[in-house]
């Protein structure tokens, strides 16, 4: 093999591990935006009130908030739990203790229906028997004969 051979293989290997590492990237952006979205469905749903960061100082403010998590904080004797977003609705949310439990219990269940879809899944995978249903491991019966 020559050199412009070698130099042609090694460029496009890289560039090909450019863009598997690129999809595995954007993947896991997508994955990580529909989980803030669910989490903020949730805390709208558990009766969380949404605030815009509509002004520059607003939004300066949200910015110093802890992102993404839910935190207590205190303000005249009285508890309240903070969201702030400041990369995607520009917002944050906020609940007292009521509100808070109700966001609890909502992402309990939703963890235990994802848990009970995951294993429903398994136990059809385990069910499923390949040689009744006509396919084997070598293509035949799937179109690949």
């Amino acid at each position: 093999m020559n050199l412009q051979a070698k130099i042609f293989i090694s460029v496009l290997s890289k560039v090909f591990i450019t863009i598997v590492i690129g999809g595995v990237l954007s993947s896991c952006a997508m994955i990580k935006a529909q989980q803030l979205e669910d989490t903020e469905q949730l805390l709208v749903l558990a009766g969380f009130k949404m605030k815009p960061a509509d002004t520059p100082a607003k939004m300066a403010h949200l910015k110093t908030l802890t992102q993404q998590k839910i935190v207590a904080h205190q303000k005249d004797g009285k508890v309240y739990y903070i969201y702030a977003d400041a990369t995607n609705c520009l917002c944050f949310y906020w609940g007292q203790e009521q509100s808070y439990q109700h966001f609890l219990q909502l992402q309990d269940q939703r963890n235990i229906a994802q848990e009970q879809r995951i294993t429903t899944q398994v136990k059809e995978q385990q069910n499923l028997d390949w040689e009744t249903m006509g396919y084997d491991m070598a293509g035949t019966g799937m179109g690949f004969n």
